[in-house]
């Protein structure tokens, strides 16, 4: 496969973490009384190799756009044009993650890499369209392998150009009426767990739907079976915007930049990252605990913790945004907390 899709990934840093926990140890409070706000500490300091690590303070969430052929095998009670409705409402600041990266100060970026309807010029509304929507994961492969590669391509690039101009946190979002169902089958062909285990009710299945959709999930786990590798299956049973977190996440890992990772459709991106370049999850922060069924799944076979459980499952990046304070709180305490006054022995 393509080493400059696939970069190496370097592990964390032994050196900076080992530091972090010492210094967590000297400073003015009762050993381990931050509890996990400590690990995550030591975690940010393993990612970018400095102890005490960079505070973040410029977030960026990039919200990938794509369409899915499943939605027209009754996997959505949705309407494919709602995606372009909901890249228009993100637009112009109606949308939940609208609101929640003004409270984290985060801009959003919204990338469309394969929705289905014609988009008009919108702002902070970028057209990376490689085609109009994925075919249906049921009978055929969703993309090309170009297409799977082209995708990836787009969420590197994006991931790279915005680190250069100063993010120090990347927020990836997801939008796209079907993709519940196509990261169901990721998950589900990645890990080795059934239809059964993998698929929720998403963002709505039509009444009674959820047999149809796990039946639908099934046969497309079923079609990864002739697959030879982490990209073909990508390719097979993937979207436009899944593919695209996945390069994003990638990109991430590979410059040491801290990303958190949102709902199921974020792990799905996040278990294929891994399984193309593996240690890309190690670097991940898991920023909640989605209520869709996967992702207690997606979350151990990453063996990642999140930070948050709110019982969320809009996507967009929302509850990975919510968690960002959370990064900030770490790193700050670690650089600015006293360090613990050493008793007089004389």
């Amino acid at each position: 496969m393509d080493s400059h899709l696939f970069p190496e990934i370097s592990p964390l840093d032994m050196r900076a973490m080992a530091e972090a926990q010492a210094r967590w140890d000297t400073r003015a409070m009762p050993l381990g009384a931050l509890g996990r706000l400590q690990n995550l500490g030591v975690h940010l300091a393993g990612i970018t190799g400095i102890c005490p690590p960079p505070t973040p303070h410029k977030p960026v969430v990039v919200v990938f756009a794509g369409d899915h052929g499943v939605v027209d095998d009754g996997a959505s009670a949705w309407p494919a044009e709602i995606t372009a409705k909901m890249i228009s409402t993100i637009s112009s600041g109606g949308a939940a993650i609208s609101v929640f990266a003004e409270v984290v100060g985060a801009e959003v970026v919204v990338v469309d890499v394969g929705v289905q309807t014609p988009l008009d010029p919108l702002p902070k509304v970028r057209s990376e369209r490689i085609t109009d929507g994925t075919a249906s994961i049921t009978k055929k492969a969703a993309m090309s392998l170009d297409q799977a590669k082209d995708a990836l391509a787009v969420g590197i690039r994006i991931a790279s150009e915005q680190i250069e101009t100063g993010a120090d946190c990347l927020i990836g979002g997801d939008l796209g009426i079907g993709n519940t169902t196509s990261a169901a089958a990721l998950i589900g062909a990645l890990t080795g767990r059934s239809a059964q285990e993998v698929t929720g009710t998403g963002a709505g299945t039509p009444a009674d739907g959820l047999d149809h959709k796990r039946r639908l999930v099934a046969t497309a786990i079923q079609r990864t079976k002739t697959c030879a590798n982490p990209l073909e299956i990508l390719a097979m049973v993937g979207g436009l915007e899944i593919a695209a977190l996945t390069g994003f996440y990638i990109a991430a890992a590979q410059n040491k930049v801290p990303f958190i990772i949102d709902g199921v459709i974020a792990g799905a991106a996040l278990c294929a990252a891994d399984a193309l370049t593996p240690g890309t999850a190690a670097r991940a922060v898991a920023g909640h605990h989605s209520s869709e069924q996967a992702t207690s799944i997606v979350l151990n076979h990453l063996h990642l913790k999140p930070l948050l459980n709110l019982d969320l499952r809009l996507g967009e990046g929302t509850g990975a945004c919510l968690a960002f304070p959370l990064l900030q709180a770490a790193a700050l305490a670690l650089t600015n907390m006293a360090e613990l006054p050493v008793p007089d022995q004389t």
